[in-house]
């Protein structure tokens, strides 16, 4: 009986340091995805903004402010929303022909 109960122990404490190893993999696991997460997301804002930059006339003399009432005026007219409709409708997949 004694020894029944000993490797009952002796596996409840396998099992206990499996659960641990996985608890631990699973951390590790979502660390990963956290950073490829963010790495994806900085990736994208950089090259929007390179994209945005391209279309600037002297980037450098412009404030972030200056870019940023731009874009609102721009965004909230009513053209714009009609065109993004258009265009995003597509999964952005149409290419304009005029530039």
């Amino acid at each position: 009986m004694n020894e029944k109960l000993e490797k009952l122990n002796q596996e409840i404490e396998k099992t206990e340091k499996k659960l641990r190893r996985a608890q631990h993999e699973e951390k590790i696991l979502e660390h990963q995805i956290k950073t490829l997460t963010r790495k994806e997301r900085t990736h994208r804002l950089c090259t929007r903004a390179a994209m945005l930059e391209s279309y600037l006339p002297h980037p450098e003399a412009i404030t972030d402010e200056q870019v940023s009432v731009f874009l609102k005026l721009l965004f909230h007219k009513d053209s714009t929303r009609q065109l993004m409709e258009k265009v995003f409708a597509g999964n952005g997949t149409e290419k304009e022909g005029a530039e």
